[in-house]
């Protein structure tokens, strides 16, 4: 295949529903609070072993959801773990898009 054959498909901006995951804007969103898992250990400079003890699981546990294996652990289980590690969590539900249609 020549670089002229190449068709390059713009994304949604969602991984997940590119690659036809069930339930994408759940994975993303699970995708986004272990990200935010992993730079709050980094922020307060703790280990896998450490941060286990802080959230409440174990360090195998919590090697696996921060290599992307966390299809089995809930959002409210990752919520817990970010406020265990000192986060503030806000909850934002907004339409989305145009106006919320009321009744």
């Amino acid at each position: 295949m020549s670089a002229q054959d190449e068709i390059i498909e713009e994304g949604s901006g969602n991984v997940f529903a590119d690659l036809g995951f069930a339930d994408p804007d759940t994975h993303l969103l699970k995708a986004q609070l272990v990200t935010r898992v992993a730079e709050a250990m980094q922020e307060r400079k703790l280990t896998q072993i450490a941060a286990a003890k802080v959230t409440g699981s174990t360090q195998p546990e919590l090697s696996r959801i921060l290599r992307g294996q966390f299809r089995s652990v809930s959002v409210e289980r990752l919520l817990a773990m970010l406020t265990r590690l000192g986060c503030k969590v806000d909850i934002v539900v907004r339409p989305q898009g145009g106006p919320l249609n009321r009744p």
